[in-house]
């Protein structure tokens, strides 16, 4: 059995190879680092739904093809004489060990909480010296990318308010403001609606609902992304029973489709 470090030194040879002016693969040869992005993006999705759904198998296949990516973006470097995959190790390795004193120096931490505490506080050293190094002033939300799936960054940013102290007390103070801001959206639906007030309105109730779901402990992406397998889940199954009584979902009209999703809901209890 060969080791992981022998396996990653044959994967960097497969990138050089496939990156090779001459006789390398014309697809791979076209790449940049931004055409790539939407890819890694995509492989990322792909490991959380093998390890949602369990899939360990395919959890060994995504998980690959996501090393791929670091690779590819390495090699692209390399190339260009930025950094090598060495580089990419090399600060990894170096920011583990800095970030956990308590494993690989005298530092003491004794428990889970009070790790995460101490990792929150260095993190939080390492993004107000790049602050600093920018000129300008640090600030809690720093860190919290744009690029992030809009759920994920209104967790991660009210995460970071709360930690000074700006939050709410708890859930029913929560609540109360997501029930608010369904009132507001009621208020808009008049006549004559103004669509951009209730775009904000929606994304104020969103943003309600994520601060609902960290005060109960419940990661809303993932909460969110279950939910929508279920409705895809009944959604066939709906489908299913209509089409076995000779009637096509896009014909069978609300009413009928609707008693088949109770009589799936029914099933699913039994």
């Amino acid at each position: 059995m060969t080791t992981a470090a022998a396996e990653l030194d044959k994967l960097l040879a497969i990138m050089a190879r496939l990156r090779d002016p001459k006789s390398g693969c014309p697809w791979d040869l076209e790449q940049s680092f931004r055409t790539i992005v939407p890819h890694t993006l995509e492989e990322a999705y792909e490991v959380a739904e093998a390890i949602e759904t369990n899939d360990m198998p395919a959890l060994v296949s995504e998980l690959g093809d996501l090393m791929f990516q670091v690779v590819f973006y390495s090699q692209m470097a390399s190339e260009a004489g930025d950094f090598a995959m060495r580089d990419v190790l090399e600060s990894i390795n170096n920011k583990m060990i800095e970030r956990h004193p308590h494993v690989f120096s005298s530092t003491e931490i004794k428990t889970a909480a009070a790790q995460t505490v101490a990792w929150e506080a260095h993190k939080a050293a390492e993004r107000a010296k790049l602050a600093t190094a920018s000129g300008r002033e640090p600030s809690a939300l720093d860190g919290v990318i744009a690029a992030l799936p809009a759920l994920a960054r209104a967790e991660k940013l009210q995460k970071r308010a709360a930690r000074v102290g700006f939050d709410w007390r708890n859930a029913a103070e929560v609540l109360e403001k997501v029930e608010e801001e369904i009132a507001e959206i009621r208020a808009e639906l008049t006549d004559d609606a103004d669509q951009a007030a209730i775009e904000e309105e929606v994304g104020d109730l969103l943003f309600a609902v994520t601060n609902l779901a960290r005060h109960l402990k419940v990661e809303p992406e993932g909460a969110l992304r279950r939910a929508t397998v279920k409705f895809e889940r009944r959604f066939r199954r709906v489908e299913a029973i209509l089409k076995a009584a000779g009637t096509e979902p896009a014909t069978a009209g609300l009413e009928r489709m609707e008693e088949a999703w109770i009589q799936v809901k029914a099933e699913e209890r039994a």
